[in-house]
């Protein structure tokens, strides 16, 4: 099979040579050439034609957000990630990056020690990505099937949920990559009267968390806002995982109650789906509707399996319309999921199973309008 080629775009000679030397010791991947700016990488991609290119934030003549306008008007699905700094700048940045239509992101090591552990932070987060967008195209069909493309669905072992009779009382979502730009489009969506939470893990580090909920809830009818240890659970609120913090819910009394923490990652991830769907089907039991969308790899499986086995009921991302069939498709594989949804029906579902058979005397609670 032929090797991914990668261009690498970085005005920092340093991050050009660390980026090339790592790309380069892996066996399925080529690194065809390398530009210091926008301007440069436009004219070199026409020449080296790579299958992917990274591209940095902060360049002169031509920075990130200006090369990948010009990109996508010749190169509408060359995949490209971008490097970010660990910052509310460089998070803001990052996220409009892929609302201009980036595939994905790693942020560039910091304060990690030496450069051996900077070539391994690259390797553990860009190497994946890499080979997760050019799948379809690039690695074998073993590798295809383990990264991003699972077998088609076993049937499922769970039957039918239980919530014909107990109706949904809180919903939760488990994404990654291709999830900032999914989840603009399915939160802004869902009605201000949904009338029940909702808890999300979106693959981020701390900060970008943040600005992602600061900026879904500027385009809302629901409140939108990083979750908080130990604060109240409402209805009509929806809980992001703050960045290197798993999200757990747990019943108190007659509350229930967000709790954070700093446990071990789990599928190498902090926070995790995993943790915080288990969590959220042993506090709501058949009363949890679980999604599971775009993403790389299989965090979300087992938090599926722990929310069919308590009752409730989940659905997946399709394939046509996720960035990586990774999360939802092994969900899908091992029959854990209802149906598979277009990212353009997900908030249309989402609202129509919380609206069966839902109790006539249940509080309906939005954003609060000054």
């Amino acid at each position: 099979m032929s090797k991914i080629r990668v261009l690498i775009v970085d005005d920092a000679v340093v991050i050009r040579r660390i980026v090339s030397d790592v790309l380069a010791s892996d066996p399925d991947i080529e690194v065809v050439g390398t530009a210091a700016n926008g301007k440069i990488a436009m004219a070199k991609i026409s020449q080296v034609n790579p299958d992917l290119v990274t591209l940095d934030m902060e360049m002169p003549e031509m920075d990130g957000i200006a090369t990948l306008h010009e990109l996508r008007k010749l190169h509408r699905k060359l995949p490209v990630i971008m490097f970010s700094t660990l910052t509310s700048r460089g998070a803001g940045a990052t996220l409009e990056a892929l609302a201009c239509g980036a595939n994905d992101y790693v942020t560039k090591p910091a304060n990690v020690g030496s450069v051996a552990m900077a070539m391994q932070r690259i390797r553990d987060e860009l190497i994946p990505k890499i080979k997760a967008l050019c799948a379809k195209t690039a690695l074998a069909p073993a590798a295809v099937a383990a990264i991003a493309r699972p077998a088609s669905s076993e049937a499922s072992p769970f039957g039918a949920s239980k919530q014909a009779q107990a109706g949904v009382e809180a919903v939760a979502i488990g994404i990654s990559t291709g999830g900032p730009n999914a989840l603009a489009e399915v939160i802004p969506a869902l009605p201000g009267d949904l009338g029940v939470p909702v808890f999300i893990v979106q693959h981020m580090p701390p900060v970008f968390t943040r600005v992602l909920a600061d900026r879904l809830n500027q385009k809302s009818a629901l409140h939108v806002k990083e979750a908080e240890d130990g604060e109240a659970i409402e209805p009509g609120t929806v809980y992001i995982a703050p960045g290197d913090y798993h999200l757990t819910i747990v019943r108190v009394g007659t509350k229930m109650v967000a709790k954070l923490n700093q446990e071990s990652p789990e599928n190498s991830c902090r926070p995790a789906a995993d943790v915080l769907m288990r969590s959220v089907a042993t506090a709501y039991g058949s009363a949890t509707l679980g999604v599971v969308m775009t993403g790389m790899g299989q965090d979300g499986l087992h938090g599926a399996r722990a929310i069919r086995e308590a009752g409730g009921s989940l659905f997946v991302q399709d394939e046509a319309t996720s960035v990586v069939w990774g999360m939802p498709g092994f969900v899908a594989k091992h029959g854990l999921a209802e149906s598979q949804i277009p990212l353009s029906k997900v908030a249309e579902e989402i609202t129509r199973r919380v609206a069966m058979n839902r109790s006539a005397s249940r509080p309906i609670i939005g954003k609060q309008v000054a």
